[in-house]
């Protein structure tokens, strides 16, 4: 029985024919190098499946992966920017970066860029499509993946992170180790599944060392540098600030080394500061930070495996979803708590 075209997927047809999503995209857009039992075989199981064709697009031009992205002005964009590079290139895709800054208008004009230039695969790098976009893009046939999601991410689509949780976890534990009693969390993006887990290992941390979570520790971001900053000047001036301060982002901590620096004190000796993600501005700052490592362009070359070869085919089976290890970087930006002696 022909199959509905608003569920199959190139990747469906990929496995059934056993050959990989790209081959299909070619078959599909005219392009010429596909051997002739495989260009038959394909052609046949997306007429037998009424597999719903896109615009075709000029045998001359090179298939693409569209990556759509909150921002691309900082170095964590750019590691994944070049993650997805770096997996569409052996695959002999290009790649379309847009930068939807959060806006549903802005995804609204990617989307239509996407349903006519008809890519190869969706990334989406924290970021989301609302429900009505998701059944916008279901009928494209045009396989979908995601790192860091945000919101209530579908569990039906594919998504990449890292382990967040035991990122924030490490984090606070080492400020802890360090004799650290007061210390803060810069929290990310509020609706963002990692800053949440972030979040979550920070207080699973003061939990364990029996340390009280005291709310106006705790300040609102958004992972970038200006609410770093902000946030870091508002903890100064509470009546009993923090000595040490874990910044959800790297680019938050890098605001929170300015507002210590106006304040007339020190980073890693009045006030120890831990970063996350360990982008190369990291080892670059002045005292180098002390940073949770994540590894952002595999998981971006991890997700743009996932649309051009199929989930099954990349993810553990049964599983949609892929979280990379994270590790501690220790740098200069942590030292003993001000009461205790450095060694």
């Amino acid at each position: 029985m022909p199959g509905d075209a608003s569920r199959i997927t190139i990747a469906d047809i990929a496995r059934e024919a056993g050959v990989s999503t790209p081959t299909v995209s070619k078959v599909l857009n005219g392009h010429s190098q596909v051997a002739p039992e495989t260009r038959a075989r394909v052609e046949e199981l997306l007429q037998s499946h009424n597999y719903l064709r896109r615009r075709a697009r000029p045998k001359e031009t090179v298939g693409l992966v569209d990556l759509a992205i909150r921002e691309v002005d900082n170095l964590w964009s750019a590691e994944v920017v070049q993650g997805v590079q770096r997996e569409a290139a052996e695959h002999g895709l290009g790649v379309v970066v847009w930068a939807t800054h959060g806006s549903a208008a802005d995804t609204l004009r990617w989307l239509d860029n996407v349903t006519r230039r008809g890519s190869d695969g969706i990334i989406l790098a924290v970021t989301d499509l609302t429900p009505a976009q998701r059944k916008r893009v279901a009928p494209l046939g045009i396989p979908l993946a995601v790192v860091d999601p945000v919101g209530s991410h579908d569990p039906g689509i594919p998504s990449v992170g890292a382990t967040n949780w035991q990122g924030g976890m490490t984090a606070t534990q080492h400020l802890i180790e360090l004799g650290h009693r007061r210390i803060a969390i810069l929290q990310g993006l509020e609706e963002a599944l990692c800053a949440r887990a972030r979040l979550d290992g920070y207080r699973s941390a003061l939990e364990a060392a029996g340390i009280a979570i005291d709310p106006a520790l705790i300040r609102p971001g958004d992972f970038y540098y200006t609410t770093g900053y902000s946030g870091m000047r508002d903890l100064l001036a509470l009546p009993e600030p923090p000595t040490a301060v874990f910044a959800s982002s790297d680019l938050m901590a890098l605001g929170a080394y300015e507002a210590v620096r106006q304040a007339g004190l020190r980073v890693g000796y009045d006030v120890s500061i831990v970063g996350f993600d360990d982008v190369p501005s990291a080892a670059w700052a002045s005292p180098p930070l002390t940073t949770v490592h994540q590894p952002l362009r595999e998981m971006a070359a991890m997700a743009t495996r996932i649309v051009l070869q199929g989930a099954q085919a990349v993810l553990p089976m049964g599983t949609q979803r892929m979280e990379l290890a994270t590790r501690l970087v220790v740098r200069e930006s942590t030292g003993p708590a001000p009461d205790r002696p450095r060694t």
